[in-house]
């Protein structure tokens, strides 16, 4: 039976267009609380020089009988901030007691800092952020396989299933899930990715032809696209033409993709209202 889908109709003016968040996105009572453990990670040997957070949140519902799916995010502490727009630890919290999710342990990763130097403090093309999440090759994920995770199962039980494994995050963060995945596709297999940024992509976005060229990946994406992304009206450097020509070329591949396609500019506003029928979607069996 086909879902029914409410009529709203379309804002005329969007200069300033904000999407209000639902109610997995709110704190509620009665609802149990996860728990966040703070993990220091010194130093990297993927990245040479940086020291990083890692925040773990962990549903009140973990049995360590019984492991948990596991969503890995960068810019964690953005993520998991219960006053910004994405709330990853209260949706959660929802989402876990509503039965939605299996209990799920989110991993939120946080840039390197580099040398001691603040990203803030850095010109853009010498962050620390920009040299992780914007190369095309395998190092990202290879230091979240062999130097974050290990440190996350050595304290909680975690699925093996890579089905139930997922990654994602916002801007440069979403096309970093999607890099990391596309080179361990055995191991990162849903992906999320909002706004992301495949025209800041190291060497220009390699995705629309290595997608048309390569076997189909066993990954399963959720893509979230905004109308007034980056350039949206410019012949050059167009962030949402760019990523429209991505999803495009995955689905033509017949990958997994599920795009939604929303009014607003550069930021995780509605991102955040999309994420808890996100994850919902990615973890479908």
């Amino acid at each position: 039976m086909s879902p029914d889908v409410p009529f709203r109709p379309l804002p005329l003016d969007l200069t300033d267009v904000r999407h209000l968040p639902g109610p997995d996105s709110t704190v509620h009572e009665g609802v149990p609380r996860g728990t966040v453990t703070e993990l220091h990670l010194d130093p990297s040997g993927v990245f040479p020089g940086t020291t990083r957070t890692v925040r773990v949140h962990v549903p009140a519902q973990y049995d360590p009988a019984h492991p948990a799916s596991l969503l890995v995010l960068q810019d964690g502490a953005g993520f998991l901030d219960p006053s910004g727009d994405l709330r990853v630890g209260v949706v959660l919290d929802n989402l876990v007691h509503g039965g939605d999710l299996p209990p799920t342990i989110a991993v939120l990763v946080d840039p390197g800092e580099r040398d001691g130097v603040p990203d803030a403090d850095r010109p853009r093309r010498e962050r620390q952020r920009n040299r992780e999440y914007d190369a095309f090759d395998d190092r990202y994920a290879t230091f979240l396989l062999d130097e974050v995770l290990p440190e996350v199962r050595q304290r909680w039980a975690v699925t093996d299933d890579r089905d139930r494994w997922a990654i994602g995050g916002f801007s440069s963060g979403g096309s970093c899930a999607l890099t990391a995945a596309w080179h361990r596709p055995d191991d990162f297999r849903r992906v999320l990715c909002l706004l992301p940024s495949f025209p800041q992509v190291t060497g220009g976005d390699p995705y629309p032809g290595l997608i048309a060229s390569t076997p189909t990946k066993p990954l399963r994406l959720f893509l979230q696209a905004g109308h007034r992304d980056l350039g949206w009206d410019e012949p050059e450097d167009n962030w949402l033409a760019e990523h429209l020509r991505v999803a495009a070329a995955l689905l033509e591949a017949q990958y997994d993709v599920r795009l939604v396609l929303g009014d607003g500019g550069h930021d995780p506003q509605h991102g955040g209202v999309l994420l808890p029928d996100a994850l919902r979607w990615l973890f479908r069996p």
